[in-house]
């Protein structure tokens, strides 16, 4: 199995929420759904939910019905050329960033997904734990 695609849900600050890893031939709707799987698990009151422009319709319906999550994706426009910066996509890039200063995590090392969220779960604690300890 080659790959893994790494779907997280973060707040404004850009700390995580809920992390799902899995073979990267799943597609990015099933992904999806077990993120706002686990979402849910921890933080059931959420209203709205920016998405990426990879997901598709299919999700925002579900989510409405099996949880009362409005999803918005946030899209490119189509007459835009070369980079475009997106509201509230950075805030999950930049996520990925923190994360790949990590050396397990900027490759794909491990075998077996529950270890990537482990070591991704690590990370993420090691990153808060800092931004308690220097405000």
């Amino acid at each position: 199995m080659k790959g893994r695609k790494r779907h997280i849900a973060v707040d404004t600050l850009g700390l995580m929420w809920a992390l799902a890893v899995h073979a990267a031939h799943i597609s990015e709707t099933r992904g999806a759904r077990l993120i706002l799987i686990r979402l849910y698990q921890v933080c059931p009151g959420l209203k709205k939910i920016f998405v990426d422009g990879g997901y598709f319709k299919g999700i925002i319906e579900w989510g409405l019905a099996m949880f009362g999550y409005l999803v918005e994706v946030v899209k490119r426009s189509d007459a835009a050329k070369g980079f475009q910066l997106l509201p509230k996509r950075w805030i999950v890039e930049r996520t990925f960033g923190w994360l790949n200063w990590y050396r397990r995590l900027a490759k794909d090392y491990e075998h077996n997904p529950r270890n990537s969220e482990a070591l991704i779960t690590l990370a993420m604690i090691k990153i808060m734990a800092k931004r308690l300890a220097y405000p």
